[in-house]
């Protein structure tokens, strides 16, 4: 099973609903942060998902999705719980900086 799910419209219901944390990685093809950021995005999902879901959004194919997030630059990475955004962090980012904040969501849980 892949560790982080490409979002599709028809997933967004059930990422709203989920009972675990979820880690939103709004990116397009097109931006070079963003590729730079996916290894990252890559490796913790396998550090975290026990314990989080790992969802990228495409803001080309699902713009209704970043509108309603006010997603207004690229890459933005967004935590929900609960279906509510509790972090948001803009650009590039350390993988140290993203572990950091995960693991003060899931109180370390998670991580392998």
């Amino acid at each position: 099973m892949e560790k982080v799910l490409h979002v599709q419209t028809a997933d967004w219901q059930a990422i709203e609903a989920s009972a675990k944390p979820v880690f939103l990685d709004f990116w397009a093809e097109w931006c070079g942060p963003c590729k730079m950021l996916a290894p990252t995005f890559e490796r913790l999902a396998e550090k975290f998902g026990e314990a989080v879901t790992f969802a990228k959004v495409n803001v080309d194919d699902l713009p209704e999705v970043a509108n309603k997030f006010g997603i207004r630059s690229i890459p933005t990475l967004v935590l929900l719980q609960g279906g509510n955004e509790v972090e948001r962090l803009v650009g590039l980012r350390s993988e140290q900086e993203l572990a950091h904040v995960l693991s003060r969501h899931t109180n370390g849980h998670g991580l392998k």
